[in-house]
């Protein structure tokens, strides 16, 4: 402990943060570095840097990070539709790559000799910080708390708080909130309180960024999206950078009761984990995605996408952002985004996401001509489907064969 004279703190201004703070100063002896990341969350991140100048702390951090979010983390993960274990957007996983690299960023800047997190030893995130801090840099020391002292309980955490005059907004209107929530630009997820229980629905109250779909417009909203690489570049015809088009959608799409999810979850450090999460744009921004892929994508490379998807979903999800493989698969999707330009026209209608609408004048490998079911003009062939019919039958007939003999 006493080799450690500076640490870079990942620090919300939080119980769990403040605690951190204050404990690393005693038990470490040692100079913190706070850094509060705005990565979207909707809530004001400079009073952490009150807190933390009543704490004592001389270099504070706080970088509004939200368009790189979108930009390099969000939008690159929805080019390859992106979905673990077939329902979780990811919100939580694909932001902590990010802070991964700011913290180390910050730890060369200062000098420092460590970097803390306040991630338990129960979840992902202690992986997914500390996979992204070795992957970008290789001998950083990394102090985890949560790992190594022995206040293991709100009631331990709290006394604390109180014997070292902590200052910790940790109520809102007089009630703490029954759940672990984690918010940015993608998404909120809840989990605790009644959510342990996975037979138990989630109370409506909960839910902070959609109205349920009984209570969204009777009225559908309809949007456009343009695309050019396979990202949305404009809505309805106006440009946005990507931490627009998502603030956008989170609002429109929430105010039609689109985005929830109700999940039990594979935790990779081996546990189910039951959580709710609301990601009205990430919905949204997924089917219209790959309605656009669906008339410039080849058949073949679509298919290849589709059954290399949950490998990279599972490597986001574990914490292998900055690793070899997952910048492999990224460099093999973006390639796959080329063609991937046009336009979309989506339907949002109490809780659902309708496509009514694809078009690419340039790319679309839609041809009209040939699937239509009135007169083709001689575009296709009907007759050269029996021998495509037959090769691909006849495996199966000698098969039937043998056994008949």
């Amino acid at each position: 402990m006493s080799e450690v004279k500076k640490v870079v703190l990942a620090y919300s201004g939080g119980l769990d943060t403040s605690i951190i703070l204050k404990w690393l100063q005693d038990i470490y002896g040692c100079e913190v570095v706070t850094f509060t990341a705005d990565i979207g969350q909707g809530e004001e991140v400079e009073p952490a840097r009150a807190k933390a100048k009543a704490m004592g702390v001389k270099q504070i951090y706080i970088d509004d990070l939200t368009e790189e979010f979108a930009r390099d983390f969000v939008f690159p993960m929805f080019r390859a539709n992106t979905l673990y274990e077939g329902e979780y957007l990811l919100g939580t996983s694909i932001a902590r790559p990010l802070i991964a690299k700011r913290l180390v960023e910050i730890a060369r800047e200062t000098g420092a000799d460590a970097i803390s997190h306040g991630a338990t030893g129960k979840g992902n995130d202690q992986v997914r910080f500390e996979l992204g801090a070795y992957a970008l840099m290789p001998d950083v020391r990394v102090i985890a708390p949560w790992r190594e002292w022995d206040l293991t309980s709100r009631e331990k955490l709290m006394a604390y708080a109180e014997q070292h005059n902590i200052p910790v907004d940790f109520k809102k209107q007089g009630k703490k909130s029954p759940y672990s929530m984690d918010a940015n630009l993608l998404h909120i997820s809840y989990e605790g309180g009644v959510l342990e229980d996975p037979w138990a629905e989630p109370e409506e109250d909960m839910w902070r960024w959609s109205v349920s779909p009984e209570k969204a417009p009777d009225k559908p909203t309809y949007l456009e999206f343009t695309y050019r690489a396979g990202d949305i570049i404009a809505i309805n015809g106006k440009p946005m950078s990507p931490a627009e088009v998502m603030r956008f959608l989170n609002k429109v799409a929430g105010e039609n009761g689109i985005g929830r999810a109700d999940i039990v979850e594979n935790r990779y450090v081996g546990m189910k984990s039951r959580g709710a999460y609301e990601t009205p744009a990430g919905t949204v921004m997924l089917k219209a995605h790959r309605a656009i892929e669906s008339i410039t994508l080849d058949r073949e490379v679509a298919h290849l996408k589709d059954e290399l998807m949950p490998r990279y979903a599972s490597l986001i999800y574990n914490g292998y952002w900055w690793s070899p493989e997952r910048r492999m698969m990224q460099t093999m999707i973006d390639a796959s985004q080329e063609t991937v330009n046009g336009e979309v026209r989506i339907k949002l209608y109490k809780g659902n996401v309708s496509v009514v609408g694809r078009k690419s004048d340039s790319d679309s490998l839609f041809d009209a001509n040939i699937a239509t079911f009135e007169d083709d003009a001689g575009a296709y062939n009907q007759a050269d489907a029996a021998g495509f019919i037959k090769l691909n039958a006849l495996r199966m007939r000698i098969a039937a064969k043998r056994r008949h003999r």
